[in-house]
């Protein structure tokens, strides 16, 4: 026992001895450090690459390190940073005195349905839908297959993105929505058997135009059913396969309708400067809804350029939209989808406030699927490497797990916008609308259309 107690004692003054000299030495280094970068000239001075950083960023600066790394197109995933104007100045205005709120017992009815003249409409029990995130391009099965799961779940729809059919995808989902693309697999006769809703994309908030496929990048069994070259780069066209000018649209979308076999056919665009003229052409077409990706949409990969610089912000695509349909009396019969950038139900309530049907979710799904899995992938390797299909720690990804987490995200945003409506003293989703918003600024007063916030001058 005595040992014991002189063995402790003598630990203890290692301890104390050696905690008191290390505090020391952190001492001095950290004034040496700091008297170094006091008085080094500005030129010679560490400091210097923080006055760098505040005018550049340091995401440019990273991108300009990868650009003279190899001389290539570099790809961002993930969409733009940039702060664009978004819903942060839009207030609902809740049932009070004049207008009283709902109790919460009262159900609220949040269905909604896509392609409403369409012999099949396309009928989700919530107004969120997983967006696009293609197989192979960009996510891998195990993600895919977590994300269709989800979507069932929660009576919503899942949306295959860009990339070939997987069967383990569709058979998971619920709903499902095939995505035809401008790839060379874009157009699968099964796919477009097995789906729910057709969605031709021609453009997203991120990517737009001609994209190229390394061999490298994608191998396996995606690679497989995209049916490319394992030696050979693919340089997808920058249009759909048929389409010369905007007169082939018509008849591009009778043909598919007659493979849809009464399933809604969407038509997903970036949304540009020119939506007015774009919608045009939509509705000339005759497509059953219009899928809207703003400037703040993601992407499994895309130059900063196209991320950052093409396109306008959700909130003006949104209500430039909204504004045209209804003008040219199509607002009834065209459902209106849009993407990019909504992060809360409360975004996602006022986008619905403001016109919308229903909404594209992927950042949102993306990150929960990683919850309560993070520990299999950090410190050492970005989150997203246990979702990507290029990824050598993909099958770290629990289906099951994953799955669960993105349905309990969906279902807790859900009951978030169903508390707000009550709020609001409404019991249906659809009776939500502008009049329930007030705009902070003149500027979002005049783009939406929604009284200010305070007294106007007359």
């Amino acid at each position: 026992m005595g040992a014991l107690i002189a063995g402790v004692i003598l630990l203890c003054i290692f301890y104390f001895v050696g905690k008191r000299s290390f505090r020391t030495i952190v001492q001095r280094l950290f004034g040496l450090v700091i008297e170094r970068l006091l008085s080094d000239k500005y030129h010679e001075n560490l400091m210097e690459l923080w006055s760098a950083v505040r005018r550049t960023s340091i995401q440019n600066i990273l991108e300009i390190s990868l650009r003279a790394e190899d001389g290539k197109l570099i790809q961002r995933p993930l969409g733009s940073a940039r702060t664009l104007p978004h819903y942060d100045t839009l207030m609902f205005v809740p049932g009070q005195m004049a207008r009283l709120p709902k109790e919460g017992t009262i159900p609220v009815d949040m269905k909604v349905t896509l392609g409403p003249k369409a012999e099949k409409p396309l009928q989700i029990q919530i107004p969120l839908m997983i967006a696009g995130m293609g197989y192979g391009e960009g996510l891998s099965e195990e993600a895919k297959v977590a994300l269709a799961k989800a979507a069932k779940q929660v009576g919503t729809a899942a949306n295959s993105g860009e990339g070939p059919f997987l069967k383990e995808e569709r058979e998971a989902a619920g709903k499902f929505i095939w995505q035809i693309s401008r790839t060379p697999w874009g157009h699968n006769l099964q796919a477009i058997a097995a789906a729910d809703m057709l969605e031709v994309q021609m453009g997203q908030g991120a990517r737009m135009g001609p994209f190229t496929i390394e061999p490298f990048a994608v191998k396996g069994k995606a690679q497989k059913l995209m049916g490319i070259s394992p030696v050979q780069s693919v340089v997808t066209p920058a249009v759909i396969p048929g389409i010369n000018t905007p007169w082939d649209w018509p008849k591009y979308v009778t043909d598919l309708r007659a493979e849809a076999a009464g399933k809604p056919i969407a038509i997903k665009i970036m949304a540009t400067g020119a939506l007015e003229r774009d919608l045009a052409v939509c509705l000339e077409a005759d497509f059953d809804v219009i899928v809207l990706d703003g400037s703040q949409g993601g992407s499994s990969g895309a130059s900063p350029l196209i991320c950052d610089d093409l396109g306008i912000p959700s909130l003006l695509a949104l209500v430039r939209a909204e504004r045209f349909l209804r003008d040219q009396g199509a607002r009834k019969d065209v459902s209106l989808v849009v993407a990019g950038g909504y992060v809360t139900p409360g975004e996602c309530l006022k986008a619905i406030a403001l016109g919308a049907d229903a909404i594209y979710l992927g950042t949102v799904p993306l990150f929960a699927l990683i919850h309560k899995q993070v520990h299999k992938i950090l410190p050492w390797e970005p989150l997203t490497q246990l979702v990507w299909y290029n990824s050598p720690y993909k099958q770290r990804l629990d289906i099951n797990l994953a799955s669960k987490s993105v349905a309990n995200v969906l279902k807790s945003m859900t009951m978030e916008m169903e508390e707000g409506v009550r709020a609001l003293g409404k019991t249906v989703l659809s009776e939500v609308g502008p009049n329930d918003l007030v705009a902070l600024d003149e500027w979002t007063a005049q783009v939406t259309g929604v009284k200010r916030a305070y007294p106007w001058q007359s």
